[in-house]
């Protein structure tokens, strides 16, 4: 580190500024720690987000690179900092009644970087802005995109399959061809491979490139290389399945031929970025701010500081004083009646739920009920709790067709490894409703207004030992499962009744 760098991490006058800061950052990650463990958690569990394990470092990395575009930048503390942190408060209590967690994350991050902002001042924070904002990747967003991804990738293997004269048939997400089946799993999207590929791009522009137009066209290039190389991706696999004449020997490490691919689609954006690389630092004529004495600026920064860590906690605070007035859920039943010809008894504690005999169908039935002022939030993550069996590499879901051209709340859920089906269904306000910002805008409102039904989440499950099952037997049970959903309409009926709050 050269001197004048030196001289600016050990000056005395930046060290109480840089303290405060530390301890501005403790106190927000004290606040919105709901937040921190939900993304540490997606990263762990979804592969698309493994890499933000490295974003920190990598921010790290980044900011010691800038280190000579610090000299002759001083601190000067900025307060109207305080005055942004109030709309970031507005969006994060509206994500939170929503239930939007990426939402809830992303405003978190930016009350971060607006953290920054105050204590260091306009200057330095733009001349740390590369690593700043590359801080955003922490918050694992844009599961979203998901269903956009899969029709995306539908759409190459359907004209890419014409033009190699294969034939085959597609409905949805199914392909068949006279080999085999074929599915665009979530799994199969490209989700993984764009997140990926967005993080790396932004990397090496920053690392590269010094102008803003090459950043941002190369950073344009790495969001559409991934989605049209994993449509070729998916060709290639359905391909690989027609001329092997064998649908799962093409398809039975598709995983590991995708993370190939995309290493050579990688390896591919660095040799084409190279010859465009800018080596020359950017030369900037940095005008002296007005002269400050260390302990106005001292001063200075505590109040921004204080003020803007006051405003992040006010929406929380509401949140919190809005939890205690909720009321319990008071869904007593143990049984939900299904009407003549089904007999029912309670599965064993702590689970909460029933096995229903409907003649040879035989259904597991598990529900969880929540406050009449929960917000979709809880909701959804019940949904998830009760639907992680049905977790892995080949889930599928789609909702259930009953077959007379009426939508049907209940969601099917599949997989293959390891094998499990179930049908998945919310209700709100005594109705089943589909998830969507409808139920979000819904239960938001219900949750400041109360409810005369409790929330509940049901899935249900033929009861089978699905792991000791062949394939003809799964495709039975997952038929009996559809037949049971659409036999039972009056299902509605009963959940009504058992979720009115007394």
């Amino acid at each position: 580190m050269n001197a004048p760098a030196a001289a600016l991490s050990t000056s005395s006058e930046w060290r109480r500024p840089l303290l405060l800061l530390g301890a501005g950052l403790l106190v927000l990650g004290a606040v919105f720690n709901e937040e921190i463990s939900a993304a540490i958690q997606t990263w762990i569990d979804s592969t698309a987000y493994n890499h933000c394990f490295l974003v920190i470092p990598i921010a790290a990395y980044l900011l010691w690179d800038r280190r000579f575009d610090l000299r002759g930048v001083t601190m000067q503390p900025w307060r109207p900092a305080m005055l942004l942190a109030v709309p970031v408060a507005l969006v994060w209590l509206l994500a939170e009644r929503l239930g939007i967690m990426e939402g809830r994350q992303l405003a978190a991050m930016t009350f971060v970087e607006l953290l920054v902002l105050a204590v260091l001042g306009r200057r330095l924070w733009w001349a740390m802005a590369g690593p700043l904002l590359y801080l955003y990747f922490l918050v694992p967003f844009g599961e979203f995109l998901t269903p956009q991804l899969q029709d995306v990738t539908t759409w190459f293997v359907r004209h890419g399959l014409d033009m190699l004269g294969v034939p085959a048939y597609i409905d949805g997400y199914v392909i068949e061809i006279p080999q085999g089946t074929f599915f665009i799993a979530e799994a199969c999207a490209g989700l993984r491979f764009l997140i990926a590929s967005i993080a790396f791009g932004c990397l090496y522009a920053l690392m590269m490139y010094r102008g803003p137009v090459r950043r941002g066209l190369f950073i344009f290039v790495s969001i559409m290389v991934p989605i049209v190389a994993n449509g070729f991706r998916a060709i290639g696999i359905v391909y690989l399945g027609y001329v092997l004449n064998s649908a799962q020997a093409a398809a039975a490490d598709h995983i590991i031929y995708g993370w190939v691919f995309f290493s050579f689609v990688i390896l591919l954006l660095i040799v084409l970025g190279l010859p465009f690389r800018q080596d020359e630092l950017t030369t900037r004529s940095v005008s002296p701010p007005p002269a400050v004495e260390p302990a106005a600026k001292w001063r200075g920064a505590l109040v921004a500081a204080a003020g803007l860590v006051a405003v992040a906690c006010v929406s929380p605070v509401l949140v919190t004083g809005l939890a205690i007035a909720t009321r319990s859920p008071l869904l007593t039943a143990e049984t939900i009646d299904l009407g003549p010809g089904c007999s029912v008894s309670p599965l064993p504690a702590p689970e909460r739920g029933q096995r229903a005999t409907c003649g040879e169908a035989v259904m597991d039935m598990r529900w969880q009920a929540l406050s009449p002022r929960s917000t979709a939030g809880a909701v959804m993550a019940a949904w998830r709790r009760l639907c992680r069996p049905a977790d892995g590499e080949s889930r599928s879901e789609a909702w259930l067709d009953p077959g007379d051209g009426k939508p049907s709340a209940w969601r099917i859920i599949r997989a293959d490894e390891p094998a499990y089906a179930l049908g998945v269904s919310v209700w709100i306000d005594g109705r089943p409703k589909r998830p969507g910002l409808g139920m979000r805008l819904r239960m938001a409102l219900d949750s400041l207004t109360g409810s005369a039904h409790a929330p509940l989440v049901m899935t249900v499950t033929p009861a089978v030992d699905w792991a000791a099952l062949n394939v003809t037997r799964r495709r039975i049970a997952e038929d009996e499962l559809g037949a049971f959903l659409v036999a039972h309409r009056g299902l509605d009926q009963s959940v009504e009744a058992v979720t009115a709050v007394r």
